[in-house]
């Protein structure tokens, strides 16, 4: 964990960092994480058909997304979540940790990462900073140092939602 607070330092990414209890779910971060500045984020980590291709999106946390319509976001086969096993060789973290800064544990650049257009067009986001006890907030501008300091690519695409037909009444 302290390398990669020193990797934030030694390419001068500025965020602030804010303790709480574990979180597993968008759930509990509503009831666990105070409000802070920033758009909340829902990390999948996805794998293609095959497992030959490993995908990272990154979407508002509230989204529901339309997973059998993604893989043409994505430009993939048929798309499944990425199990414990997968995640940890390619992120290096455990499930309920997923984020966006993991993509620091992959040197080899193994997963691609996607994020939301209409949420990259917030100023600030919230990622989990390898472990599900802390939230990070980090700018827009940050996070670009971040993505290329780490070597990878974002790419930014229109993420397919899925219609909450619930009634809300």
């Amino acid at each position: 964990m302290a390398d990669f607070y020193q990797f934030l330092v030694d390419h001068k990414i500025e965020y602030d960092r804010h303790d709480h209890p574990a979180v597993y779910t968008i759930e509990e971060s509503e009831r666990l994480v105070p409000p802070l500045p920033g758009a909340k984020t829902k990390n999948l980590f996805l794998r293609d058909k095959k497992g030959a291709r490993h995908f990272l999106v990154v979407v508002p946390a509230q989204k529901r997304v339309n997973i059998k319509a993604l893989p043409q976001a994505v430009g993939s086969s048929r798309l499944s979540f990425g199990s414990a096993g997968r995640l940890k060789k390619y992120l290096g973290v455990e499930p309920g940790a997923v984020t966006l800064l993991a993509i620091f544990n992959d040197p080899d650049h193994a997963v691609e990462v996607f994020m939301d257009k209409a949420l990259w067009e917030s100023e600030a986001f919230y990622f989990h900073p390898l472990v599900n006890t802390s939230t990070l907030v980090i700018s827009r501008q940050n996070l670009k140092r971040f993505i290329e300091a780490t070597g990878h690519e974002i790419q930014i695409v229109e993420v397919p939602g899925q219609f909450d037909f619930r009634f809300k009444g």
